[in-house]
Parts: C-alpha cells; structure tokens; sequence
C-alpha cells in the first residue's frame, strides 16, 4: 500500500478529522494539520498527496470576519489543479466546489440529524459508492448549499438539499454530509452548536441524534471503504 503525505484543513476546534485518523493511523500514512482558528499557516503543495478539508461554522463567503478563506480557496484551487488527491467535508464540500467556481449560498432548509440519502446513478454505476445502499442514513449538520461546479458528477441528494456529493475528476471529493463522526466528535457538535437544535422540518433533536449514535460504526465502515477507493487501494 503506497503511503500518502496528507494534510488536512481544520477550521474550528470542534470538528477534527474524527475516524480519519483511525484510517490514516491504519495506512501508515503521514499526517499533518493546518488549524486556522490557531493561526496556522499554510503547507507548501509540494508537502502534500492529498488534501482533506473539514467542516466548520462560518460560510464559506465570510471572508470579513475569516480573512484566511480567501487564501484557503485558492489553495484548494491550486491543488486541484496540481491533481492532488482532495476531500470535501461539510464546510469543506462548501469550499470545494467555490475553488471550482460553483455558487455557495443559504440552503431553503437546515439539515441536522441523522436524515436519508440518496445516490445517482452515476454514483451506483461508479466506482466509489457502487455497493452503498440507496437510501442511506447518514448525519448532516449544515445550512448552506452549493450548486454543482461544471463538469463535476452529481453523486447525492436528499428531501433537503439535491447538491450532497459530487465528483470533479477522478480524485475530487466533495461530500456535504457527515461519515466520519465519533462519539466522541458528535458529542462535541452538539456541545457547540446546541441552539441550533431548534425544532425545524429536517432538525432533529438531540435525543433523536444520540439515539442513532448506533449507526457511527457503519458510518465509519463505509467511510473507510470510500477513502481506499478515492486513493485508490
């Protein structure tokens, strides 16, 4: 198995790589971090094979209030272009598809909970999500959406939002949702973000969140078989 020089991009101290680190530690990946709430400066791009880019709490247009977005964006879009292997997570999907210049705005509904997906054709035909099941339970956390950018394949939609995954290439992933989780990871989510837990068509509450904690471990599973894929192992 080739090992991998990654580097991920972290914007809020309470969303971190989760299981990811269970499945870098696996491969024996290196593995190293850019915290922009700290400060953190970027990498250099000739440090990294792949790029994985967490969520966070802020949009992606605030450049104000988080003037590092703007080097961010062109960072991914950098890498992009290089061919670097690049992952999208949430916020980070977000940000993937404005480096590939797709429109970011306020989706019609907030999606929090554990709600159905649904694959493409596309998707069930491709190589990455071919034996996923359709609809899938999967944890959503996010209030913007994203149109796709051009060329991207669609990959994934829901009641909510019809933009949850796309595929730019063969080695850009943008997913809006959330396999990666812990329990240890959600239950810090929900800490930080607990007003947002208010009563809404696609908001569950926080009983309704912990009691599918039992669905983490698939989560994880089918995470770890996505991020093989996408790398190619």
């Amino acid at each position: 198995m080739k090992k991998l020089r990654i580097h991920y991009f972290q914007h809020v101290e309470f969303e971190g790589l989760g299981s990811i680190e269970q499945w870098i530690d696996q491969g024996g990946h290196a593995l190293n971090v850019t915290r922009f709430f700290r400060g953190d400066r970027l990498p250099e791009l000739s440090e990294l094979d792949m790029l994985i880019i967490m969520g966070g709490s802020m949009g992606v247009n605030n450049e104000q209030d988080y003037p590092w977005l703007a080097g961010e964006k062109e960072f991914i879009r950098q890498a992009i272009s290089m061919g670097k292997i690049v992952l999208g997570i949430c916020l980070g999907s977000q940000l993937v598809a404005a480096a590939l210049g797709a429109e970011v705005y306020k989706n019609k509904y907030r999606e929090i909970g554990w709600l159905d997906l649904n694959f493409t054709e596309p998707a069930l035909s491709g190589k990455l999500f071919h034996d996923f099941n359709s609809p899938l339970k999967v944890f959503q956390w996010h209030g913007d959406t994203f149109d796709l950018p051009v060329n991207a394949t669609h990959l994934a939609w829901s009641e909510a939002c019809r933009n949850q995954a796309f595929l730019y290439g063969n080695k850009v992933l943008a997913l809006q949702f959330h396999l990666e989780p812990t329990a240890e990871s959600m239950q810090q989510m929900i800490e930080s973000g607990r007003d947002e837990l208010k009563a809404d068509r696609y908001v569950q509450t926080e009983e309704q969140i912990l009691e599918n904690s039992k669905l983490l471990g698939e989560s994880r599973d089918m995470l770890f078989k996505l991020l093989n894929r996408l790398v190619g192992q």
